[in-house]
């Protein structure tokens, strides 16, 4: 790998092989052309719509792909699906060859890397010129299939808009799922048509908790907001232009105290006054679960039929983390059910809930997964986990043969704080950009066959403490560029990886950042508008456990 050739900005993540040549370099101007093979029409579009707005350059549409002056898209089967070849040629020409349309897109987001920080900005602020390609080529491939992202837009909803935006974000780093956390205790965030009252009542709460949740303090402004179905539509669209896949969540059988605000039959009303429970305002895990009923997993399965006409993805996620058993301890309904379905206990209702959605799915052709809470009572042969725990939940995944995507909160979770000392509201263990660097998603305890079930890593964006789209920013990089490496590059063994080289690449990322607007946090620590002083947060010293 040769990430730093001369006459080569920084690239990040780090591709496989880069080099430069002998020759003149590639400028674009106003009459460069682009040629679109069959099969790279969409990145064809996002150069025109994206690039060319970006440097003042049209693109005009080229019928010969030997022609000078040319950026030359196609796709070439020789190649891995996501794999690209980016290549400056003799003549002023540029030529990305992908395995697919995803490869072509990925090589697309080199080609903008390499014109330099102002091919992030909206509009042209040196129209018609950009800096010139050194003769050389970029080869490359990503590690993994699934390199993900989640958004909380539950504890702080987060407009449309703000997503089509992370979606960009997530482009320019190559991370190709956004796992879309839509259904929590504080908030519904998705228009169900059958059952108006999730978004009427449920995506709104009366006021928020500032800080964690032992701080004293309010924001006594109701809070709330949810997408609707055109919505959705879009979002998965503009997703899709840019080979991102969407990933539901409706978070069962914990997590549910706003869709039981909004229907009351949904909860434990035996041993609750379920009418009198609110879209929760505050942080932490709810009694408040949803009752084991027959009527409770219709519901369900209508919202969920909505929510597969809506989202394409392979995979649904179906939450099953932090389910708290009291409420069906003293149930006698609950326990009713227990016994009449040989279940056992408490727990094996929880995976009662699971299997059930893990089978409706996949007579629907989908997969479910959860988090590692719903290996517990055992899993169907189709379901995957998503390990937040720990490694040890994804480990035990892989090797009964589950797939896994690891995202453990001790090195993942991007609402820990970044540094020892003055963070604004800080939550968690100190994750510095190099921890995150440092990550390694496959545990070297895993033997091979096990190994092939790691599909891949995701960083997790929690947002109690995150009320804007600046926080989030502040929160989610620098940090992410480091987590998108992990997840594209193949990288040697933790303590062998070269931060120093990252960093120095990370000289050139910053400017493509400011470019784009992001509110990320500087190496030197938060500027004094991302501080927020005397806002109680939740640090936690030491080093993470390995679990």
């Amino acid at each position: 790998m040769n990430a730093n050739a001369p006459h080569l900005p920084g690239l990040v993540p780090a591709p496989a092989h880069a080099e430069t040549g002998e020759g003149p370099a590639f400028t674009p101007d106003r009459q460069t052309a682009l040629y679109a093979g069959p099969g790279t029409e969409p990145t064809a579009q996002w150069l025109r719509t994206v690039l060319g707005p970006a440097l003042g350059l049209p693109l005009p549409p080229s019928t010969d792909a030997a022609a000078p002056d040319t950026v030359v898209l196609r796709v070439d089967p020789a190649l891995a699906p996501e794999a690209y070849r980016l290549s400056v040629l003799a003549g002023q020409r540029a030529e990305i060859r992908g395995g697919s349309g995803a490869g072509v897109f990925w090589g697309a987001q080199t080609l903008r890397q390499l014109l330099g920080p102002d091919a992030f900005r909206r509009a042209p602020i040196r129209p018609g010129t950009a800096p010139g390609i050194a003769r050389g080529t970029v080869r490359d491939a990503p590690r993994f299939g699934w390199r993900g992202l989640l958004l909380d837009v539950c504890r702080h909803f987060m407009p449309k808009d703000d997503v089509l935006r992370y979606l960009d974000l997530m482009a320019a780093h190559k991370l190709n799922v956004l796992h879309l956390h839509l259904t929590d205790d504080q908030g519904w965030r998705i228009e169900i048509r059958r059952h108006p009252r999730l978004t009427e009542v449920g995506s709104w709460r009366a006021r928020t908790k500032y800080g964690h949740r032992a701080s004293p303090l309010w924001d006594e402004a109701p809070h709330g907001g949810y997408y609707t179905q055109d919505d959705i539509r879009e979002i998965v669209a503009y997703a899709a232009d840019r080979y991102i896949t969407v990933v539901p969540e409706i978070d069962l059988p914990g997590h549910s105290q706003a869709a039981i605000a909004a229907y009351p039959e949904l909860g434990n009303s035996d041993v609750v006054d379920t009418a009198s429970v609110t879209v929760w305002d505050t942080w932490g895990v709810t009694p408040n679960v949803l009752a084991p009923s027959d009527a409770v997993l219709g519901f369900y399965e209508e919202v969920l039929e909505e929510v597969l006409a809506l989202f394409p993805s392979e995979f649904v996620h179906i939450g099953g983390d932090e389910c708290p058993k009291d409420q069906w301890r003293a149930s006698p309904a609950a326990q009713a059910r227990i016994k009449e379905l040989g279940l056992g206990d408490e727990d094996g209702l929880q995976s009662w809930f699971i299997r059930h959605f893990d089978h409706w799915l996949t007579a629907r052709g989908r997969r479910l997964i959860g988090w590692d809470e719903i290996l517990e009572g055992g899993l169907a042969e189709g379901a995957a986990v998503s390990s937040w725990r720990g490694m040890g939940g994804g480990i035990a995944a892989a090797e009964a043969g589950h797939d896994v995507v690891m995202c453990p909160e001790q090195h993942v979770y991007l609402d820990h704080r970044q540094a020892p000392g003055e963070e604004p509201m800080p939550i968690g263990y100190v994750r510095t950009q190099e921890d995150v660097y440092r990550f390694e998603p496959v545990p070297p305890s895993l033997s091979p066959e096990a190994a092939a079930h790691v599909i891949g890593t995701q960083a997790n964006v929690w947002t109690e403490v995150m009320q804007s789209r600046a926080r989030v920013d502040y929160q989610v990089f620098p940090r992410l560029a480091a987590f998108a490496e992990v997840a594209w590059s193949a990288l040697p063994a933790p303590h062998e990886r070269d931060f120093a080289s990252f960093e120095r690449r990370m000289a050139d990322h910053y400017a493509r950042l400011d470019a784009l607007g992001v509110d990320y946090r500087p190496p030197g620590g938060p500027r004094p508008w991302q501080r927020r002083p005397g806002i109680l947060g939740r640090p936690v010293e030491g080093a993470p456990p390995e679990v």
